[in-house]
């Protein structure tokens, strides 16, 4: 029985997720989490007071907008790998730029990567086809395997763990 806030849907995705992490590794199959966030940049508009024998550093509560920037992290939770990237936007095109890095570049001997995901209107193959040639593509498309989260869900994302440590 599917306990009565949960549906069957977050269920069966919940499972699909926790049984590819029990799974042991497989260099040609790893399990890849992929996240990304926004950060807000910021500047001092006054410099901090030191500390003196008695007193802690001060600072100013007022700053100086900068905009914002999106860091994008993969996280291999069985061999502890990750890597970020800092871009100014996030969108189909950033994240079919850091799935071919994580193709080409990190895992070239894969035959397949298992990827942890949320459901975001970016993370699809046809981002891939919207950025790249159709055959660089369809490359993609066959080397990367979408596992997402449950809508409601993305704290089953490791990434997200290791995120709440680091950014």
């Amino acid at each position: 029985m599917i306990p009565p806030r949960k549906s069957a849907a977050f269920v069966w995705r919940m499972e699909e997720v926790l049984d590819l992490y029990e799974e042991p590794y497989d260099p040609l199959r790893p399990v890849v989490c992929f996240d990304e966030r926004p950060c807000q940049l910021i500047g001092e508009l006054r410099d901090p007071l030191p500390m003196k024998p008695g007193s802690i550093e001060r600072f100013d509560s007022e700053y100086e907008r900068g905009g914002v920037c999106w860091v994008l992290m993969s996280f291999e939770p069985l061999t502890g790998w990750q890597e970020l990237a800092v871009t100014e936007r996030r969108r189909k095109r950033e994240f079919a730029h850091w799935m071919r890095c994580l193709v080409e570049e990190h895992y070239p001997q894969a035959e397949k990567i298992r990827l942890v995901l949320d459901n975001l209107s970016t993370h699809t193959g046809a981002a891939f086809y919207e950025s790249f040639s159709a055959e660089v593509a369809r490359n993609l498309a066959r080397r990367i395997e979408f596992v997402y989260t449950p809508v409601h869900g993305s704290w089953l994302n490791m990434v997200w763990r290791l995120r709440s440590l680091c950014w």
